[in-house]
């Protein structure tokens, strides 16, 4: 069952559009690495009696762990899905 997964993924493109989405976003965490601080520096100012209080570094780390996370995860499904070659069996394959 699990091949027929890995081959409808791969074969449908679903997996590199899947794939791609996930880079993005761990890219876009990455960058939110620097700019979560400025706004949660801008937040706590302008709603200081209903914002939690925390460090700039506290935002910062946050968002490093969310965006190496995420790249973890879409190394880890790159590797399964593309680094080994589909393998073809009788049952799936269409004459």
């Amino acid at each position: 069952m699990l091949r027929r997964f890995k081959s409808a993924l791969v074969k449908s493109f679903v997996g590199a559009i899947a794939l791609g989405w996930i880079f993005a976003q761990g890219i876009l965490h990455f960058a939110y690495i620097f700019s979560a601080p400025v706004t949660g520096w801008l937040s706590r100012r302008e709603f200081s009696g209903l914002v939690g209080h925390t460090t700039p570094l506290d935002e910062a780390l946050l968002e490093l762990a969310r965006s190496v996370v995420v790249l973890v995860v879409g190394y880890l499904l790159l590797r399964w899905l593309y680094f080994k070659p589909l393998e073809e069996s009788e049952d799936l394959q269409v004459s």
